[in-house]
């Protein structure tokens, strides 16, 4: 039986990983800063938390990471915390930073302390890329960030690609572009929308209040996502990859799709305050996953309008299990 641990399980893709593996019959382990007091809802709601180990791990001490895997003993390791906000890493860049690089760095440290062969890896972001036009990134295109998270992650990805290159680690990025489910908490934007526009249509006077409305993103579903992480780490030869749908769309469309889900006219219920935006916000957005298609066999089947359905249909069903 394979042994995985996942960093970060408590979060939207921990959580769907953590089924994943449970199904194809790892032995999972799981940490969060405080697994003392953590809830993992997520982890209840889809009824795998008492079939996870879990441990209290600080990623920003060596210290804490080495106790871990020392108890652990994984043959691959999913790092997928740190702090995931674009927007909040404006408001704490240091603990962003910290956070993401640096909890990267220890676990690499710490598996060549070890020296076991154990896999690793490194949840990477799209906003690696900044603002690339009319062009859809792939492998080679070059890393542009334009937010303290972009910057923490594209410093995490070339820790990866230095210690698997200068040490032989088996150490991997995987490039995701924006990836929704309904474990997705309130402060993202897409979550935000579906229970908003839920509300309304059971009754609430409430407006949704967004920033700009013309960025256009690359939007995929999770749960298909975290089955692109595991195949990465099945490979003989660790590699990079992108993660994505390669279908691009407004955040205007997102919201029109939502409200037309439940029969309302988005423009009756949303506005656009600029006090929402962001210092830079990236225009457009868009992966391009050939490379993944080929070594991976991995395609995204769900794109936009078929995620949006789904959270909007779960949402839908939570309210009315609360309502009962």
């Amino acid at each position: 039986m394979k042994k995985a641990l996942i960093c970060g399980v408590s979060g939207q893709d921990g959580t769907y990983l953590a089924q994943l593996l449970l199904e194809k019959g790892y032995e999972v382990w799981g940490t969060s800063r405080d697994a003392q007091v953590a809830s993992f809802g997520n982890l209840d709601v889809i009824g795998v938390k008492d079939q996870v180990h879990l441990l209290s791990m600080a990623p920003n001490d060596f210290r804490s990471v080495l106790t871990v895997l020392t108890r652990a003993n994984p043959d691959e390791i999913y790092y997928l915390a740190g702090q995931s906000s674009v927007g909040l890493s404006f408001e704490q860049p240091a603990e962003t930073l910290e956070s993401i690089t640096l909890g990267t760095l220890n676990l690499l440290e710490a598996i060549r302390f070890l020296n076991k062969s154990i896999k690793f890896y490194h949840a990477g972001s799209s906003e690696c890329f900044g603002d690339n036009g009319s062009l859809a990134a792939n492998e080679k295109t070059p890393f542009q960030p334009r937010s303290p998270y972009g910057v923490a992650k594209s410093s995490a990805h070339w820790l990866v690609a230095n210690y698997r290159e200068a040490y032989g680690l088996y150490a991997c990025n995987g490039i995701l572009f924006n990836h929704e489910s309904p474990l997705r908490p309130e402060r993202f934007v897409t979550k935000k929308i579906v229970s908003t526009a839920c509300r309304i249509a059971q009754g609430s006077t409430e407006k949704l209040i967004l920033g700009r409305l013309d960025i256009e993103r690359d939007w995929g579903w999770a749960p298909e996502y975290v089955d692109a992480m595991w195949r990465m780490m099945q490979l003989d030869v660790p590699d990079d990859y992108i993660i994505a749908t390669g279908e691009v769309n407004s955040l205007q469309n997102f919201v029109a799709e939502a409200f037309a889900l439940l029969d309302l006219d988005w423009r009756e219920h949303v506005s656009s305050d600029t006090s929402f935006f962001r210092p830079t916000d990236l225009a457009r957005s868009q992966g391009c996953a050939d490379k993944a298609a080929s070594d991976l066999g991995w395609h995204a089947k769900l794109k936009m309008r078929d995620v949006v359905r789904k959270m909007v249909k779960d949402t839908q069903l939570t309210i009315g299990k609360n309502n009962l």
